[in-house]
C-alpha cells in the first residue's frame, strides 16, 4: 500500500527534520538507509530511530522497502532539499561574512540552520548568490561519488602519483577529521601532490603544510581536481 500523500497539517520538528536530511545526506555518499545507518549518522539508539521512521512514515514522508532500505517521498526529499540548501547558505554565511574557519562551520550551521526564518533565508540567498560552494568546497546540490567523478572529480585514495591537484571537496560531518586535515594542509584549494603509496595504506603527499602522510580513512573523505582544470 502507497504513503497517503503529505499532510501539511503535520508539524516538522527539528528532529522529523534532521532526519529526513540525514536520508538525503546518506544518499549522497552511495550509502544504503536502513535504520543502522541513520542511528550511526544521528547518533541516537536504534529504538529511536525505529519510532521516528514510524512517525516519517506516517505523515508521507518516507517509505520503508521490504528489505529494510528507508526511502524519501516526494515531499519527505522537497523538505530535506530545502533544510541543505538552508544549511549551505548559513555556511557560506558564517565563512564569507563572518570570517570563521572552514572547519567550524558545519556544526554551527547545524545549530541554526532551524530558527532561519524565509525571510532571512531569502536575503542570504540574495546576498550569497545560489551558485558558490559551501567552505568545505561542496555544492548546495546534493551530489553522489558518481556525480563528481563525471564532473572530472577523485577521491585522493585514487589519485595518481605525482600529479598536481587542487582540493575540490571534503567530507563535512566529522569535525575531528577536518581539524585533522587542516593540521596537516589539506583544506578547500590546497594544492598537492601523491608522493607515495605506502604498504601501510598511507599515503604521503606534499601540501602547503609540507610533507604529511594520511591514512584510508581521511583520503576517502576528500575530493581532488587535477590542477590543470581546478574547479569547484
Amino acid at each position: 500500500m502507497l504513503n497517503p500523500p503529505y499532510n501539511t497539517t503535520h508539524v516538522i520538528t527539528v528532529s522529523k527534520e534532521d532526519y529526513l536530511k540525514a536520508i538525503l545526506g546518506a544518499e549522497s555518499e552511495g550509502e544504503t538507509v536502513i535504520s543502522a545507518t541513520l542511528a550511526h549518522w544521528l547518533k541516537v539508539s536504534p529504538p529511536a530511530v525505529t519510532m521516528a521512521v514510524r512517525r516519517l512514515k506516517k505523515d508521507g514522508l518516507v517509505r520503508v522497502n521490504t528489505d529494510g532500505r528507508v526511502r524519501l517521498t516526494a515531499a519527505g526529499r522537497k523538505i530535506a532539499r530545502k533544510l541543505t540548501v538552508r544549511h549551505h547558505l548559513i555556511e557560506r554565511m558564517l565563512a564569507e561574512i563572518f570570517g570563521m574557519e572552514w572547519f567550524k562551520v558545519h556544526d554551527e550551521a547545524e545549530r541554526l540552520e532551524h530558527a532561519v526564518s524565509p525571510d532571512f533565508e531569502a536575503k542570504l540567498l540574495a546576498k550569497l548568490g545560489s551558485g558558490g560552494a559551501c567552505p568545505h568546497g561542496n555544492l548546495s546540490e546534493v551530489e553522489g561519488p558518481a556525480s563528481r567523478r563525471k564532473r572530472g572529480l577523485v577521491l585522493l585514495a585514487d589519485a595518481d602519483l605525482d600529479q598536481a591537484y587542487t582540493v575540490s571537496g571534503i567530507y563535512e560531518r566529522d569535525r575531528q577529521l577536518l581539524e585533522f586535515l587542516e593540521r596537516r594542509g589539506v583544506r578547500p584549494g590546497a594544492k598537492l601532490r601523491l608522493l607515495e603509496r605506502n604498504y601501510d595504506q598511507t599515503l604521503t603527499l606534499s601540501t602547503p603544510a609540507g610533507t604529511v602522510s594520511l591514512g584510508p580513512a581521511a583520503s576517502v573523505r576528500v575530493w581532488l581536481s587535477p590542477a590543470a582544470r581546478a574547479r569547484h
